[in-house]
């Protein structure tokens, strides 16, 4: 998914390293690296013994990074919007937008990353070749340490307690890692439970016509998965995102339309072609909520944790019949380090 969209930037982002070549003499001599770390691309990356500042390259490494050493985060990838600061301490949401140097519309460059002097680079998601070579050239153009983590389900706790090591947090880190263990694994153990033919087919609409959706495979519809619902665009095959149409998505006529985007939310229920949907006719589209991140996606991090189990709840009210109020308020406090007032959770779970 961010390979693709990360290409021309790519270049943008080397093609000033020589004109820095003195500040990354600087900064390799200021951080002597105590240990080498193994990141999921197995790449043996040299970290200091101490880290005290973290430069996340992409929105999903800067939540994770926020939620297990929120002090060591040295900037987001993005500003704020108005919607979504109050979620947020303030100390923590006035730390500058730094821009990404992975995904969609990077903007950061090697200038500001050595001006931020960050003690290493991490990126969250997917993993690839052709990322591990970025980072690769990145960490040896800039002298900074560059980690890859890998993003899927199956390896959040590896992510969460790697982040926790090399930060020096492995107290919160260990917490966070069992809180999504056992998320996980309680989500699977009731929907294990569910019969076959009880699980729905779900299509998953991106963007404002709703018509950009991930295949299986794709980190962004992995939440389908581990629902053990159907992706109806699974027969499309394996992958990341891909463009269809609304004819395609009459042709398979899911159960069940989940969306994180207000303007296809909107669109959908006024749109001839998409009111022909019987999910959508009988009130079957859902808008998940997306302050301050997504709940399923975008970005996918460990922000999918409570979107399971806000989409549990709807595909299976017999199996997840409990309140989720206290639920997403001891989310938002272990991960966001604020606690939400019953405003803010009464607007997180009206329905749309």
């Amino acid at each position: 998914m961010r390979v693709a969209a990360m290409r021309s930037g790519r270049r943008r982002f080397l093609c000033s390293v020589a004109t820095l070549a003195a500040a990354v003499a600087c900064h390799c001599g200021h951080a002597q690296s105590a240990r080498v770390v193994t990141d999921a691309a197995g790449r043996k990356v040299p970290l200091p013994a101490r880290v005290e500042r973290i430069y996340a390259a992409g929105p999903p490494a800067s939540i994770l990074v926020f939620a297990i050493a929120p002090d060591k985060l040295i900037g987001w990838t993005s500003a704020w919007h108005d919607a979504e600061r109050p979620f947020i301490a303030k100390r923590y949401a006035d730390l500058p937008a730094l821009g990404r140097l992975t995904g969609r519309g990077n903007t950061a460059n090697v200038e500001v990353v050595l001006q931020a002097k960050p003690d290493f680079i991490v990126d969250y998601g997917t993993v690839s070749p052709t990322l591990s070579s970025l980072a690769d050239r990145v960490q040896e153009q800039t002298g900074i340490p560059y980690l890859l983590l890998d993003g899927d389900f199956d390896r959040m706790t590896d992510a969460i307690r790697l982040i926790g090591t090399v930060a020096g947090e492995e107290k919160r880190a260990e917490a966070l890692a069992r809180y999504a263990q056992e998320t996980v694994s309680e989500i699977n153990r009731r929907v294990a439970k569910v019969p076959a033919g009880k699980r729905p087919r779900i299509y998953y609409g991106r963007g404002p016509q709703g018509l950009n959706t991930g295949l299986a495979g794709s980190i962004s519809a992995e939440f389908i998965e581990q629902l053990g619902a159907v992706n109806v665009a699974a027969e499309l095959g394996r992958g990341g995102l891909v463009q269809v149409s609304i004819e395609q998505v009459l042709r398979w006529n899911p159960d069940i339309v989940v969306t994180i985007d207000p303007n296809f939310y909107a669109l959908a229920t006024k749109h001839p072609l998409w009111r022909e949907l019987p999910a959508i006719k009988a009130g079957r589209l859902h808008l998940a909520p997306n302050v301050p991140f997504g709940w399923i996606d975008f970005p996918p991090s460990i922000n999918r944790l409570i979107g399971l189990r806000w989409l549990a709840r709807i595909l299976y009210p017999d199996a997840f019949p409990e309140d989720l109020r206290p639920i997403v308020r001891d989310f938002y406090t272990r991960c966001y380090h604020q606690t939400p007032t019953e405003a803010q959770l009464d607007a997180l779970l009206r329905p749309a």
